[in-house]
């Protein structure tokens, strides 16, 4: 199948948005082929033409998403104060929120895996390539480039899976302006240039 053509681009919007109509209703692990294709308004051979597991759909649908947070992510000054989280960062936090329910499906203990690497490779990739053009704090030159900005990624899809299942409770940010500052307190810490010996 042709992906450039623009039926199966059509086609493949709606299963996109029949899965996320879906998901925010109901667990990810709920989610059937059948249910799928009935609310896309197509056959089940439809949904398989285009995409091999429920995952794999998933995924792709939230693609827009994991470029918003790799892109906010990227575009945080990394010598702001420690006092108050950078606006893209914010703005990052304030997506999250935004879309809650679905984070909190897409990252929570029955989510998608993939998505979740998706998250974290693309954040990955955006840090790498911006420690590589120059914007690496000094001081990290013993640790390579990939395993800071992996150190750093992993740790950003961590507190966001956090934040979205767990906003109950003593000791846990409820507000998407406390997750920002918390995480940038720590993720500032680990971009730091470490002091010279």
């Amino acid at each position: 199948m042709n992906s450039d053509d623009p039926r199966a681009q059509r086609t493949r919007a709606r299963l996109k948005a029949a899965v996320l109509d879906l998901a925010a209703q109901q667990e990810l692990t709920t989610i059937t082929v059948s249910a799928l294709a009935k609310r896309a308004e197509v056959n089940r051979a439809t949904v398989y033409l285009h995409y091999p597991d429920v995952d794999s759909l998933v995924t792709d649908a939230m693609e827009d998403a994991v470029a918003a947070v790799a892109r906010a992510a990227a575009l945080c000054p990394l010598d702001a104060p420690r006092d108050r989280a950078p606006d893209p960062l914010e703005d990052l936090f304030e997506h999250v929120a935004a879309n809650v329910t679905m984070y909190a499906r897409m990252l929570g203990p029955h989510g998608s895996a993939r998505f979740a690497t998706r998250m974290r490779d693309r954040l990955t990739a955006e840090l790498t390539h911006r420690f590589a053009t120059g914007q690496r704090p000094r001081g990290w030159d013993d640790v390579p480039v990939e395993i800071h900005a992996a150190y750093l990624a992993g740790a950003l899809v961590g507190v966001v899976a956090h934040w979205v299942s767990a906003r109950e409770g003593p000791g846990h940010a409820r507000t998407r302006q406390e997750a920002a500052l918390a995480f940038w307190r720590l993720f500032r810490t680990g971009c730091q240039g470490l002091p010279e010996d």
